[in-house]
C-alpha cells in the first residue's frame, strides 16, 4: 500500500512535471491488476491519471522495460498507447504513471478496427527476433536474446527456460521435458519462414480496451520482434475475440495455412508462464498439446 511518504513525493513530481499548483490530490484504488498496486489519481477534482506501484527489489526495472516497451508500440503510431507521464523510483518504490484512459464500448466497429490495426502493428518488422533487452511476461523475467532465427529464438529464448523452471519447481516431469525436445525437432516444418513482427507480446483480454470512442488501446504489454501466431494465438487461449477482429486482420495480414497448427504450439509459451505462476490446473493442456507432437 502507498504511504504518506511516497504520495508526497509523487504529488511534488506531478506538480513540475505538469507545471501546474496541486490545490487537491487523491489516490484512489484501482482493481484489477494482479502484480502491481494500482490508483486513479485526481488532481485538482479535473486531471485523471493512471498510477502503479511496485517494489524495487521484487521486479527490477519492471516499470522502466515496461515504459519502452509501451513507447516502442506507441512510436509507430498503428494503435492508441497510454502517454507516459512518469517513470521513476522511490525509496522501495518504483512508479509508473500514464494518462487515465476513459472506457468506450466494444462496438462492432472497434473489433474491425482492432483486427486491421494489429495487422498493421504486424507489419512493422526488424532483422532480428527478440528485443534489444530483456523485459517480464506477467511476473517473470522473460529473455529476449536477439537470433536470426526464430525456430531458434522460440526454443531457447521462450520454451527451454520455461520448461527448466517448471522442472524445478516440480510443476512437470523429466518425460514432459523430453516430450517438448521432440517437440522442437518439428517446429522447422510448423513454421514456415517469415519475417518478424512488432508484437504486443501478453495480449489477452485483459490488455486492451476502448477508449471513449470506442477505438483500441493495448496496455501492459511484454514487447519483443517475434513472430505473429503468438500475439494472434494468445487472443484465442481463454476464449477468442469477437469474429469481426480476425475476419480484419485476415483481410489485412492473411493467416498462414496451418494458422491453427501453428497458434496451438504458441500457446504453449503463455500455458507455460501460468503452470510456473498459478500451479499444475494449466499442466493439463500443455501436456494434450506436446502429446500431439
Amino acid at each position: 500500500m502507498i504511504t504518506a511518504g511516497i504520495e508526497s513525493e509523487i504529488r511534488n513530481i506531478l506538480a513540475k512535471q505538469l507545471a501546474i499548483s496541486v490545490t487537491s490530490f487523491r489516490f484512489e484504488i484501482v482493481g484489477g491488476g494482479s502484480i502491481n498496486d494500482a490508483y486513479r489519481l485526481v488532481i485538482n477534482n479535473s486531471i485523471l491519471l493512471f498510477c502503479k506501484l511496485n517494489s524495487v527489489k521484487k521486479f527490477p526495472f519492471f516499470f522502466e522495460k515496461e515504459k519502452r516497451g509501451i513507447e516502442l508500440l506507441g512510436n509507430q503510431n498503428i494503435i492508441r498507447i497510454p502517454k507516459i507521464v512518469v517513470c521513476e523510483n522511490l525509496d522501495h518504490f518504483q512508479v509508473l504513471i500514464m494518462e487515465w484512459i476513459p472506457q468506450g464500448l466494444k462496438t462492432e466497429k472497434f473489433w474491425t478496427n482492432f483486427g486491421e490495426q494489429l495487422a498493421n502493428l504486424h507489419h512493422i518488422s526488424n532483422s532480428f527476433f527478440g528485443l534489444e533487452e530483456d523485459n517480464y511476461m506477467g511476473a517473470l523475467p522473460q529473455s529476449n536474446k536477439p537470433s536470426i532465427s526464430w525456430i531458434d529464438f522460440l526454443t531457447h529464448q521462450r520454451f527451454i527456460p520455461q520448461v527448466a523452471l517448471a522442472l524445478q519447481n516440480n510443476l512437470l516431469e523429466f518425460s514432459h521435458a523430453r516430450q517438448f525436445e521432440k517437440l522442437y525437432e518439428k517446429l522447422q516444418h510448423i513454421f514456415p519462414a517469415e519475417p518478424t513482427s512488432l508484437l504486443h507480446g501478453d495480449l489477452w483480454s485483459g490488455n486492451f480496451l476502448a477508449d471513449e470512442t470506442g477505438n483500441p488501446v493495448l496496455i501492459d504489454p511484454a514487447v519483443y520482434f517475434g513472430h505473429r501466431s503468438m500475439d494472434l494465438a494468445m487472443t484465442a487461449l481463454f476464449g477468442g475475440f469477437d469474429k469481426g477482429f480476425y475476419e480484419a486482420y485476415y483481410y489485412h495480414f492473411p493467416f498462414p495455412h496451418n494458422y491453427s497448427e501453428q497458434w496451438e504450439i504458441c500457446n504453449l509459451y503463455p500455458l507455460l508462464i501460468h503452470l510456473n505462476l498459478f500451479g499444475k490446473s494449466y499442466q493439463s493442456s500443455i501436456l494434450q498439446t506436446i502429446r500431439k507432437y
